[in-house]
C-alpha cells in the first residue's frame, strides 16, 4: 500500500514488514478501518517465510500513537447507539490480543506519544523499544472512561502498586519509568532509530538489539516506590485520598488533587478493574472484561461530558455526575462489569489464552 493520504502504511523490505501508523495530524489516533487493515496485515504476514519480523512505528515527529478515535466514541455515544464504539473495540481488542500472541517478533518503536490505543498496539508486543521522547500512558480517567486495549493487565502487573498510581491519574511516564512498569524492554536513542530500524530488515531481531540498547536515563517512579506503594495498597479511592493527603510529601499532595480532578465513577470503576485483573489468569480474559466496562461507559454522562471538556472544546472543566466518590456507590461500580450475554467479547473462550514469546 502507498500514498500519503492513507491512514496506515504496509510494506516489507528484506526480512521485515513495517506497519506504520499514517495520521500525524491527529498523533497517529487509531480508527476502526486500521484496526482492521492492521489485524489483516498481520494475518497475511504470520503465514508469509518471507516476513521474519513486523515493526510498527508512527508517522511524523510527535509520536507512535495518542490512541482511539475518541471524538467519534463521543459522537457515538451522544447521539448514536453505540454500536459503531462498540464494534470497534471488539476488533480492536482482538487485535491487541492477536499482537499478544504473534509467533514472530513484533518490534513496537515506542517513540514520542504512546497513549491509550496506542500502548495496545505497542505494549503488548514482543520487543519494545522507547527512546527519550517516549511519554507513555493510559489517561482514560480524565476523559471519564477507565483504561482499556489491555492496559489494566499491563498496569495490574507493574511492581507494586505503580500500575494502580498510573491508571488512577493518567500520569505519563518516560522510558525509565516504562521499563520499571513492564510496558517496554529496552531503551534505544532516537538517534538512533533509523539505523534500528534499517538493521531490522537484514538482521535478527536479537543482534540489531544488541548492536542500538543502551542504558535509560534515569526515571522518577523508582524514588517514589514507598509513598506509591504505601498510599495506594488501600481498598477504596477515597481512602488512597486520605493517605495522599496524610502523606505529607509535595509530590503525593499534588497527586491528590490530580485524582480529585478525574471522574469519581472512572476512578473507582478503574481501581475495580486493576484489583479484578490480578485474580484473572491472562490477556484475553482482561480484555473480555474490559470490553463490559467499556460498553457500559458509553451509557454513562461522564465519557461524553469528560471528551467534551478535554478534546472539543478544550475547557478543561468538565462537571462530572455523580460529582464526588462518596456518591458512588459499590452497586454501581458493579454494573460495569455485568455480563453481556450475546454481546459478550469472548475472547476466553477461543483457545488463545497465552501470549506466545519468540
Amino acid at each position: 500500500m502507498t500514498g500519503g493520504e492513507e491512514p496506515v502504511l504496509f510494506h516489507v523490505t528484506g526480512r521485515a514488514a513495517r506497519i506504520t501508523l499514517n495520521r500525524p495530524r491527529a498523533l497517529n489516533a487509531l480508527n476502526h478501518a486500521m484496526v482492521r487493515r492492521i489485524d489483516e496485515a498481520l494475518t497475511a504476514w504470520e503465514h508469509d517465510p518471507a516476513v521474519e519480523t513486523v515493526v510498527i512505528t508512527g508517522a511524523g515527529e510527535r509520536g507512535l500513537c495518542a490512541g482511539g478515535d475518541i471524538r467519534a466514541v463521543h459522537d457515538d455515544a451522544r447521539d448514536g447507539d453505540g454500536s459503531a464504539s462498540a464494534a470497534f473495540w471488539r476488533d480492536e481488542y482482538r487485535l491487541n490480543a492477536h499482537v499478544a500472541r504473534y509467533p514472530k517478533p513484533y518490534v513496537a518503536v515506542m517513540d514520542g506519544i504512546v497513549m491509550g490505543g496506542g500502548v495496545g498496539v505497542s505494549a503488548h508486543g514482543s520487543v519494545r523499544v522507547v527512546t527519550e521522547r517516549s511519554r507513555v500512558a493510559m489517561p482514560e480517567t480524565g476523559i471519564g472512561f477507565v483504561p482499556d486495549v489491555g492496559g489494566t493487565r499491563l498496569l495490574g502487573l507493574a511492581p507494586g502498586e505503580l500500575g494502580t498510581h498510573l491508571a488512577l491519574t493518567g500520569a505519563q511516564i518516560g522510558a525509565a519509568d516504562a521499563l520499571l512498569c513492564g510496558l517496554a524492554d529496552h531503551y534505544v536513542p532516537s538517534t538512533s532509530v533509523p539505523e534500528l530500524l534499517g538493521d531490522l530488515a537484514e538482521t535478527p531481531v536479537r543482534d540489531v538489539l544488541a548492536r542500538h540498547v543502551q542504558p535509560a536515563p534515569p526515571g522518577e517512579l523508582a524514588g517514589q516506590r514507598e509513598w506509591i506503594d504505601s498510599c495506594y495498597a488501600a481498598d477504596t479511592v477515597e481512602e488512597i485520598l486520605d493517605r495522599l493527603l496524610a502523606h505529607g510529601g509535595q509530590t503525593a499532595k499534588e497527586t491528590a488533587a490530580v485524582l480529585l480532578s478525574r471522574s469519581p465513577t472512572a476512578l473507582k470503576v478503574t481501581l475495580a478493574a486493576v484489583r479484578r485483573v490480578r485474580r484473572l489468569g491472562t490477556l484475553e480474559q482482561v480484555l473480555d472484561q474490559e470490553y463490559r466496562v467499556s460498553c457500559a461507559g458509553l451509557r454513562t454522562h461522564d465519557l461524553v461530558e469528560g471528551v467534551r471538556a478535554q478534546i472539543i472544546d478544550k475547557d478543561r472543566t468538565p462537571h462530572w455526575s455523580p460529582a464526588t466518590l462518596a456518591e458512588v456507590s459499590d452497586a454501581d461500580v458493579e454494573r460495569f462489569f455485568a455480563p453481556l450475554g450475546d454481546r459478550e467479547l469472548g475472547l476466553a473462550g477461543q483457545g488463545t489464552a497465552t501470549e506466545t514469546a519468540w
